[in-house]
């Protein structure tokens, strides 16, 4: 299933380099090893995905694919993963990453951690206006936070996606395996129905 998407994904991928916005980036984003599905370009897509959804603003896409083109992983899939980041969850991972940053240097901690502004949808730029400025009144701890969780997610995000991967595999192998022994039975069935020598 995952093979066929990213089969349609990429067909599409290549009817889109005709556009022209698209055209001066062609020839970083056409190389195969930006679109294949092996178990280290997936992996390392997660890990640059779940980087590049910590950074604040619109440049969370573009920092995933800069990260993708410079290791050579998976493009579409590190894109894809920077939506792990949306204003429903960037609230909760700015806290997380401020008490990370706390825990890590406990002298900076400044004044009491206030509530964030509360978004409005349909006031988008103002909204987001003021939810960089409260992140950005919340000083060092959240400066350095940020990045240490973004690290710790791209670490937890390769590994995982790793082992999920070797997970897949082995329950494909063994299933396999049983399908093969079920034919072999059936077929040895078939060769001795009345179960005689």
């Amino acid at each position: 299933m995952a093979r066929r998407w990213a089969k349609r994904l990429v067909r599409k991928f290549e009817a889109m380099q005709s556009s022209p916005w698209l055209r001066p980036f062609a020839r970083y984003i056409t190389q195969p090893e930006l679109w294949s599905l092996n178990r280290r370009s997936v992996a390392l897509a997660v890990a640059a995905g779940m980087i590049g959804g910590l950074i604040p603003g619109p440049f969370q896409m573009l920092t995933a694919g800069i990260l993708a083109i410079v290791v050579r992983c998976n493009f579409p899939i590190a894109l894809v993963m920077t939506l792990y980041s949306n204003p429903l969850t960037i609230v909760p991972l700015y806290l997380l990453a401020y008490q990370l940053g706390a825990l890590v240097i406990p002298g900076q901690v400044g004044q009491t951690l206030t509530a964030p502004p509360g978004f409005d949808w349909l006031h988008i730029w103002d909204s987001t206006v003021a939810l960089a400025h409260w992140a950005w009144n919340l000083g060092t701890p959240l400066f350095v936070g940020v990045p240490l969780l973004a690290l710790l997610l791209a670490i937890a995000g390769y590994v995982i996606t790793l082992l999920g991967w070797n997970l897949h595999l082995r329950m494909e192998w063994r299933a396999r395996k049983l399908a093969r022994k079920q034919r072999e039975a059936a077929n040895a069935q078939q060769r001795n129905p009345e179960g005689t020598e």
